[in-house]
């Protein structure tokens, strides 16, 4: 079991070295010759319009068949996580404190330097359709965003970051990507992305979390924040955290102010963790398990 674990926070350092060179701000992308823009624009401030546009209704989304329920009848819970370099720590995370459940097995998706921007690098409705096809999940816990704070090319026009065509561009993906999970009878669950150190990326950030945060509401989809999990009592960034078992300050953060540390995301999974089960009713199984154990 060590030996797995160990393995496992090897490949979250190679994981996250890789990351502080091509994820922060989307770096990677903006050096790529199909750029459609220059980098100095995606460099200054995002474009946030006075009003943001009125949150539209989400598409009909259809049910999915309950976690518990699936436990039930096939004793399996194939949980996947989907998204950039921040998403492949949380997979660390859940692969630690849920894989190995009975029945229970969580996969990585997930991808540096991508995101739901640029589409002309990786188009993640085309991908994750294709991942799914091969290795069909029943839950999608999704955390994108770290790479997205640039502009979107829709039908050869580019909406700049923050811009009112953003917003809505922006939110369109997200809303097909949930659907498309929906539709192959998959639970989705959003994770938010933490407090930044940097207060210009800091905002960008916060920017997708509302626009994306709005369309899980829209969406009747569970959004799990994370920005109150990596604040200090004043709500500002924190390298170092107190730890929510013992109460002492831990070194929660790699040192680009983006990425966490292995505490880090043991700390945005917990939230996680906990929805999934929950709702898979892994919770009552436990207790149910140590009154057996104490009669």
């Amino acid at each position: 079991m060590r030996a797995g674990i160990n393995s496992l926070t090897a490949a979250l350092l190679v994981g996250v070295a890789i990351g502080l060179v091509l994820t922060p701000d989307g770096r990677a992308w903006l050096r790529r010759p199909t750029l459609l823009f220059g980098s100095s624009a995606n460099a200054s401030a995002p474009v946030v319009e006075p009003a943001s546009p009125p949150v539209a209704a989400g598409p009909a989304l259809p049910t999915v068949t309950p976690l518990k329920d699936r436990l039930a009848q096939r004793r399996a819970l194939r949980v996947g996580v989907f998204g950039d370099s921040m998403a492949d720590g949380l997979w660390t995370g859940l692969y630690r404190e849920l894989n190995g459940q009975p029945g229970v097995t969580v996969t990585k998706f997930s991808e540096v330097s991508t995101g739901l921007s640029r589409y002309d690098y990786v188009d993640i409705q085309d991908k994750t359709a294709r991942q799914i096809a091969e290795t069909p999940v029943d839950v999608a816990v999704i955390l994108f965003g770290t790479n997205d704070a640039q502009g979107i090319s829709i039908d050869g026009q580019i909406h700049e970051f923050g811009s009112a065509g953003w917003k809505v561009a922006y939110a369109k993906r997200v809303d097909d990507l949930v659907a498309l999970l929906r539709s192959r009878d998959v639970m989705v669950y959003w994770v938010g992305l933490p407090r930044m150190k940097r207060a210009s990326f800091d905002g960008k950030m916060a920017l997708i979390n509302e626009v994306v945060s709005a369309r899980m509401a829209a969406l009747n989809v569970p959004y799990l924040s994370t920005v109150a999990l990596t604040s200090d009592a004043e709500g500002d960034y924190d390298a170092y955290l107190a730890a929510t078992d013992t109460g002492r300050r831990q070194l929660m953060r790699a040192n680009d102010g983006i990425h966490m540390s292995m505490a880090g995301y043991l700390r945005i999974t917990e939230p996680v963790e906990a929805a999934i089960r929950r709702d898979a009713g892994l919770v009552e199984q436990a207790a149910a398990s140590l009154e057996a154990a104490g009669a």
